[in-house]
């Protein structure tokens, strides 16, 4: 059975990191969305009522960076070095890669997967109105494929 660190019983806990060094810490993560290729189209030309999509979630994507420890329980605030944020297209998808950079005693992974969450989520609340059909769904949007793709420590 596999030990948690965060678990001991019925008891949560934050664990300890005190003892542990400081070192240079960097987590780049990565999410898709899915949308109608007429909405990629107005993304990539500026043309969305809303305004420009993508500095938006970029700004969206860098705040939830920040925001992490508020939003994630047990995950300890960290001062954070650097923050980038990247999109690449498809013809029907966006692809937010986030890179969290720190020099502390825990890893960052947390915040770069924050960070490509909420980029996504404000793509969508951004297109929305596009993206829905007559009853009011969302047929073709999605976000998905939200991971760590790589970590590094030290």
């Amino acid at each position: 059975m596999p030990e948690f660190t965060h678990i001991n019983g019925d008891k949560v806990q934050m664990v300890d990191i005190t003892a542990k060094g400081e070192v240079k810490r960097m987590a780049r993560a990565e999410g898709t969305i899915t949308l109608r290729s007429d909405t990629v189209a107005a993304i990539r030309t500026g043309t969305v009522l809303k305004g420009n999509v993508l500095a938006t979630a970029r700004i969206a994507a860098t705040l939830a960076v920040k925001q992490t420890p508020q939003l994630i329980p047990l995950c300890h605030q960290i001062p954070i070095g650097a923050i980038t944020v990247d999109f690449t297209d498809t013809e029907v998808s966006i692809t937010a890669e986030v890179t969290v950079t720190s020099y502390g005693r825990t890893g960052v992974e947390m915040e770069a997967l924050t960070g490509v969450s909420v980029a996504l989520l404000t793509i969508w609340d951004m297109v929305k109105s596009a993206e829905k059909d007559e009853n009011g769904q969302y047929p073709v949007t999605g976000i998905s494929d939200i991971r760590v793709i790589e970590k590094i420590k030290g």
